[in-house]
């Protein structure tokens, strides 16, 4: 993987532990636009892990194979930004 690892990391583990709480959230049946107001944020950090991965895959995979691979690498990204919406 060509993303930064480090940032990749930090919002991985941000979610991981946004994660936990909202499951202690709902063992403790807290009210539910809390819970899904804490899924939201969670869901937007790993959208962020995401696009950073998918633009180091652009600027480093892409660029390095647009004259030979190009056309592959373009419909993997275009498959995964599919599943995005």
């Amino acid at each position: 993987m060509k993303a930064d690892h480090k940032q990749v990391t930090k919002y991985l583990n941000m979610a991981k532990g946004q994660l936990e709480g909202i499951l202690k959230m709902v063992e403790e049946d807290r009210y539910c636009i809390d819970i899904s107001n804490q899924l939201l944020a969670t869901t937007a950090l790993i959208k962020k892990a995401n696009k950073a991965v998918l633009s180091a895959h652009l600027q480093s995979c892409v660029r390095e194979t647009l004259n030979e691979e190009g056309a592959q690498k373009i419909d993997e990204i275009m498959t995964v930004l599919n599943k995005l919406s």
